[in-house]
């Protein structure tokens, strides 16, 4: 059982983060995401949680896969995990960036920054495990089209200047 836990561990907790930030989601999908113009090829928003549960799972198997074959946390470890980590970061604050704070602007800059980072993440992967770097590649597509999601969003929903 104890081999089982780093695998479980690591593959659930991309998901933690992400059951957390949709808590955020939630309500402004119901309330303020509805007033913003988006663009009619847009995923349905149940497209959302499934699509992101399965991207989660393969980032968090993929990161284990990374860790077995390095031995842990070790020095050999630092960049390819510390990508990881850093784009799983920028990943969760994407979600209170564009819908907690409803910074548009923002959260395009962010996203841009998180796709470099999930690239340079597999690129950083793929000579250690070929398995775990293509694992990435659906989440990389979803990030271009979540990208251009955000520009087309940012584009026609001008902020409102203070006076």
């Amino acid at each position: 059982m104890k081999m089982w836990l780093p695998m479980i561990g690591m593959t659930a907790l991309p998901n933690i983060g992400g059951f957390f930030t949709g808590l955020i989601t939630r309500k402004e999908v119901e309330t303020w995401y509805p007033t913003l113009k988006k663009p009619s090829w847009r995923p349905p928003n149940s497209a959302f949680p499934v699509v992101w549960t399965c991207l989660y799972t393969g980032m968090g198997y993929g990161s284990y896969l990374i860790w077995k074959e390095l031995g842990g946390f070790t020095e050999d470890a630092l960049v390819p995990l510390g990508l990881y980590g850093l784009q799983l970061a920028l990943n969760w604050a994407w979600t209170p960036i564009f819908f907690g704070a409803h910074k548009l602007k923002w959260a395009l800059v962010e996203i841009v920054f998180l796709t470099g980072t999930v690239g340079a993440t597999m690129v950083s992967w793929y000579p250690i495990s070929r398995t775990a770097s293509l694992l990435l590649a659906p989440y990389l597509s979803w990030l271009c089209l979540a990208t251009a999601l955000s520009y087309c969003i940012w584009r026609d929903n001008p902020e409102k200047k203070e006076e």
